[in-house]
């Protein structure tokens, strides 16, 4: 019986995962205690730093409130989703490519 040898090559050149925006759009019904308290439960901003970015929603109409790989961005996206739906509200988030 002969026997083989197979040469495995490792590629170690391992991109970086693509990034996604996370974005909240503005509405008319949920409420600015809402958006804060989801910027500060699920990307664990501080309460300055949440009131900053709502009001940036509410004047701007849309606001980047995280940069993340896909997989994570549209985890917290369903999460704050759900949530929103739990609680009544239409708050509307969209996924972007972040393009640098």
């Amino acid at each position: 019986m002969s026997q083989v040898e197979s040469k495995i090559e490792v590629n170690t050149n391992l991109a970086e995962p693509c990034m996604y925006k996370i974005i909240y759009i503005n509405d008319d019904k949920t409420t600015v205690e809402f958006v804060m308290t989801t910027l500060i439960d699920f990307f664990s901003y501080s309460i300055d730093q949440a009131e900053k970015i709502t009001l940036d929603i509410h004047d701007e109409g849309s606001a980047v409130v995280a940069v993340m790989p896909y997989e994570i961005a549209e985890q917290k996206g369903v999460e704050v989703t759900v949530l929103a739906r739990k609680e009544g509200y239409p708050l509307q988030i969209k996924l972007e490519p972040d393009v640098a």
